[in-house]
């Protein structure tokens, strides 16, 4: 499955992958960044609407804008997400549809990996944010720490050595620190910060843990999903003995992401 097939169209599909950690992620990630209250906000590639949801609840913003180039992600967050200040849009990141210095803060969480023009897209968001506003985004560390997905692609390569080039440690060399914090400076963002945000993701068994991946929604599912019926049950089985266990069955594992943020200068 190529870069340019992954698939992102069901939040329902989404939210039990990654959606309940990359929550717990995004809670960090905004107590981070420390806003004030009362500020505009704009959440590119806001997906399901999770990061939204914790500005909602967590900044006290006076508005905040979810864009995202899956028409049925935002349909997922338009349908979940009922506070009047959240307000849902179709749009590519690299081509925000919205005006200039229109926003006190721009986030990113989880995204920007997947956008083929990185530094278009950051211009993007230094347009559309005002002079002295805060942009900020998060991505999980593929290579290291995610190991939700480590496990998986690494038992995936094991068995396929083909799957190397789909495994998204490989294929996103953008998320580790140092890279974004180049991105964000070449981008002319100032004061430019990063930090690694780690969370628990305690799965109840091996179930809780494996179903997300017959979703195939995203890389790792997407690939999952394009195995035969017995390749696929070779890859669940090698997971199963790879996994570290609690003695009631639960399966600890943790959830890093690279956070980033700068300033945009003042015009």
């Amino acid at each position: 499955m190529p870069e340019g097939e992954d698939v992102w169209a069901s939040g329902d599909a989404y939210e039990p992958y990654v959606g309940r950690w990359s929550r717990l992620v995004g809670r960090e990630f905004v107590a981070w960044l420390g806003q004030p209250a009362g500020l505009r906000w704009l959440d590119v590639g806001c997906g399901t609407g999770a990061l939204s949801q914790i500005i909602l609840e967590r900044a006290a913003p006076r508005e905040v804008v979810g864009v995202d180039a899956s028409e049925g992600y935002v349909a997922h967050a338009r349908a979940h997400l009922s506070d009047p200040r959240g307000h849902f849009r179709v749009g590519d990141a690299q081509a925000l549809p919205l005006p200039d210095a229109a926003f006190d803060a721009v986030v990113c969480g989880l995204v920007l990996n997947f956008v083929p023009d990185k530094p278009r897209a950051l211009r993007e968001m230094r347009r559309v944010v005002r002079g002295g506003g805060t942009v900020a985004a998060y991505v999980w560390d593929y290579s290291g720490e995610m190991q939700l997905m480590r496990h998986f692609w690494d038992a995936a390569v094991a068995l396929d050595p083909a799957a190397l080039e789909l495994d998204e440690g490989r294929r996103f060399p953008i998320c580790k620190p140092d890279a974004l914090a180049e991105l964000f400076r070449q981008s002319g963002l100032g004061e430019v910060e990063t930090r690694a945000v780690d969370v628990p993701t305690v799965f109840r068994d091996f179930d809780d843990y494996w179903t997300p991946f017959l979703g195939g929604q995203a890389p790792a599912p997407g690939y999952c999903m394009s195995l035969t019926e017995e390749r696929r049950a070779a890859l669940r089985e090698r997971i199963r003995a790879a996994l570290p266990r609690a003695a009631d069955g639960r399966i600890p594992l943790v959830a890093r992401a690279w956070a980033v943020k700068g300033l945009n200068p003042e015009m």
